[in-house]
């Protein structure tokens, strides 16, 4: 009977939840036809998904609904979108086909949804899953930037129910969000999503800090709330006696932003200033919006002071991403540095929802400027022509090059080109075309000479210089960000490279005669496994450049005879190290247990963060190292478990409390005498640690130090930190990451 009263429950909601989305959709909804489809879309969804529950124990049915919720409340979309994106798991998880679809709803949804659905199938070890989803995705932005749009949707509702997922999915889906989405989002102008995502990453990723910001972000909102009020008083009177329509509005910045604050000025939350922005939306027809921007801007400087060298004017020159706003940093009565950012209506809505906002204003704009985001499209599409690379390369190329901050040059003639930051002259050259690229022997930067490695700045001028005699060398790879650039000196390459490696391959051979080994597929693995490679033409070519020379095969000889080695020689994957621990544990579990089976379980702590009891931690299979251990908040742990995903394994702490870990602590402070003696004292004498180096430099009366010392687990180093932190002098600590060993106390 429960179950029965349940369902009819489940029901309503679902019939609930679709009147809502039907409502938000109309607002976009030209047609009645257009209806009568996302109707009919909704009972097909309903229908393929109808035994099918989410990890949560909901329905799966709620899961397409609110994505085509997303869609068409918070970026616009219109019926197409809604229609995909209830559809958009169907082909995928369900037994309908895409040829079904097209018949129903025709060509375009059927594209969307092709574009959506994820490759399946096997993938070759070292490439990556999520890698070659985000690849076909993109591939698709050639015929609809819809595909992205939906799956960002999609993705930000799979963020927002993250809580129902093992903690290592938690892991993997987070740090995937943050590594590629939230940019994505960012580099569509949805800054509104962008900011949601990389919120919830940190709440699944760090969540004490999450909790400490959100805490501290409610604590002083009272404060806040009446700084603003008395901050916009004034600008909002002079707005209305000037006759200058709009709002003025105050919102505290992001969680995560106010995290990486913190993070890159290792300074506490009570020492940023910033926690806010003010924004004034102005009500200005499209021909008055500079002016009345700079109207509301000299407003703003007549009341308080501006920071001159925190003007960004995004007006005058959007950003690439179509993003208008002029920001002023001013200084308030109080000795306060404020964020003022000044907008119109359009450019907010624009800065809010991005792409979508942006076709709405097409029409209006067309005539005073290209947007920008159709010049990243158009750059993005010849990425996707160019680009021949594996797929996690072609991902790290795509953050590189498409998520970057701009940097803005020009032609001698004047013509204004848009770079990634950090471009090069040489990446100017090749943007200009690829033969004056590939005859590039330097440039006049300003009338003066410049190297072919000289970085871009904003506002330079630039006159390329070429020769007849010049051709691409693999150095030029070191002096160049842009994909443009990289694939065709990759290209002006690969000619080279392949006698090389034919080459290679011959002297490999002749070789493995001599010294008597059968040149199969197998010993090629092994080989590469030894040398790590990724795959047999660059082991051939490594061979023909003579980087491997005869005696480093010899030892590859030597080791491959020596049969205990033999497991070295080939890679290993994740189900075998889990069917290991099984084993070694002789129980159901396939976490492990790290200070445990240490000489039965190939495995080490990672260098790169020096991970201690207490930290939360994963494994991550390497090729020939065995498993790496590395904290969650490892510098390099959003890239693995974003990129490899599928060779993460869940790691937890013995109780043991015999072993101690090295850690590092950064102090930083005012110097005076005795400062060291007392930093010792509370180390050696009250918390009984041993310390094993403390380095101090001062300058003017400041110092800062470093201090290497052992400790048992987390707790233990916190109290440490809390300790120090109330010795005179000392403003700050923090922990810091070195290469290190374990040591057993």
């Amino acid at each position: 009977m429960d179950s029965q009263l349940d369902l009819v429950a489940e029901n309503k909601e679902i019939v609930r939840r679709y009147r809502k989305l039907l409502k938000c959709a109309r607002t976009q909804i030209k047609e009645k036809e257009d209806e009568k489809q996302i109707r009919k879309a909704f009972e097909i969804a309903l229908d393929a998904h109808k035994d099918m529950r989410r990890k949560s124990g909901e329905p799966y049915i709620y899961h397409p609904i609110a994505v085509a919720q997303i869609c068409a409340e918070e970026i616009g979309l219109g019926t197409t979108s809604v229609i995909s994106a209830l559809l958009h798991d169907t082909v995928e998880d369900t037994d309908l086909e895409l040829s079904s679809i097209e018949k129903v709803f025709g060509p375009k949804v059927s594209r969307i949804i092709d574009g959506l659905t994820k490759i399946s199938g096997v993938f070759q070890y070292g490439s990556s899953q999520q890698a070659e989803n985000f690849r076909k995705m993109l591939l698709t932005l050639t015929d609809d930037v819809r595909v992205i749009l939906i799956k960002l949707a999609d993705r930000l509702h799979n963020m927002r129910t993250l809580e129902s997922m093992s903690r290592t999915s938690q892991l993997k889906i987070a740090s995937e969000t943050i590594y590629l989405y939230a940019p994505l989002a960012h580099r569509l102008g949805l800054y509104a999503m962008k900011t949601e995502l990389e919120d919830l990453y940190l709440k699944y990723a760090e969540p004490d800090m999450y909790d400490e910001i959100k805490t501290k972000i409610n604590q002083t909102k009272a404060a806040r709330n009446k700084f603003i009020k008395e901050f916009i008083a004034p600008i909002e009177e002079e707005l209305k006696r000037q006759s200058l329509p709009g709002k003025v509005i105050g919102r505290p910045k992001s969680i995560y932003s106010i995290y990486n604050k913190i993070k890159k000025n290792k300074v506490a939350f009570e020492e940023i200033y910033d926690l806010f922005a003010i924004r004034l939306i102005l009500d200005a027809d499209i021909d008055h919006e500079k002016s009345a921007c700079w109207q509301a801007y000299s407003i703003v400087t007549d009341f308080y002071t501006p920071n001159t060298t925190r003007l960004r004017d995004w007006i005058s020159t959007p950003k690439g991403n179509g993003y208008e706003s002029l920001h002023v940093t001013v200084m308030s009565g109080i000795g306060q540095w404020v964020e003022v950012q000044i907008r119109t209506t359009r450019m907010d809505e624009i800065a809010e929802k991005g792409f979508a906002a942006h076709w709405k204003y097409k029409e209006s704009t067309a005539s005073h400027r290209e947007n920008g985001l159709e010049l990243w499209i158009n750059k993005v599409r010849e990425m996707l022509a160019n680009n021949d690379s594996s797929a996690v390369d072609f991902v790290n190329d795509f953050r590189n090059n498409l998520f970057a901050e701009e940097v803005y040059v020009f032609t001698p003639k004047g013509d204004l080109r848009i770079l990634p930051n950090g471009s090069t002259a040489l990446d100017f050259a090749f943007d200009i075309h690829s033969h004056v690229g590939a005859s590039c022997i330097g440039a006049k930067v300003n009338t003066k000479l410049v190297p072919i490695s000289y970085k871009l700045s904003n506002g330079d001028q630039i006159e390329i210089l070429t020769s007849t005699k010049q051709k691409p060398n693999e150095d030029w790879l070191k002096f160049v960000v842009t994909s443009k650039a990289t694939n065709k000196i990759k290209e002006a390459l690969r000619e080279e490279k392949k006698l090389i490696a034919a080459e290679g391959k011959e002297m490999l051979e002749r070789k493995m005669r001599t010294m008597r080994l059968d040149l199969n597929e197998e010993l090629l693995l092994q080989m590469r496994s030894f040398f790590d490679l990724k795959s047999n033409y660059e082991l051939y070519y490594r061979i023909g450049k003579k980087l491997i020379s005869v005696n480093d095969l010899k030892r590859f000889r030597d080791l491959k005879q020596e049969k205990h080695n033999l497991n070295k020689l080939a890679p290993r994957d994740t189900k075998q190290f889990e069917r290991e621990i099984k084993q070694v544990r002789n129980k159901e579990s396939d976490s492990l247990l790290i200070g445990e089976d240490m000489d039965k379980i190939d495995y080490t702590l990672a260098k790169c963060c020096g991970p201690i009891p207490g930290d939360q931690v994963f494994g991550f299979v390497t090729i020939n190292e065995g498993i790496k251990i590395h904290r969650t908040t490892c510098p390099n742990a959003v890239e693995l478990m974003s990129n490899y995903g599928y060779r993460i394994i869940k790691a937890k702490w013995t109780s043991q409390s015999e072993i101690a870990f090295l850690a590092g602590l950064r102090i930083t402070g005012t110097d005076r005498m005795g400062l060291v003696n007392d930093v010792t004292k509370v180390i050696s004498s009250e918390l009984k640690v041993n310390m094993r180096s403390i380095t101090i430099e001062t300058n003017e009366g400041v110092f800062e130090g470093d201090i290497l010392l052992f400790v048992h687990d987390t707790s233990q180093l916190e109290g440490l930190i809390k300790k120090l932190k109330s010795v005179k002098g000392i403003i700050g600590v923090s922990r810091f990451n070195f290469d290190y060993k374990p040591n057993h106390a």
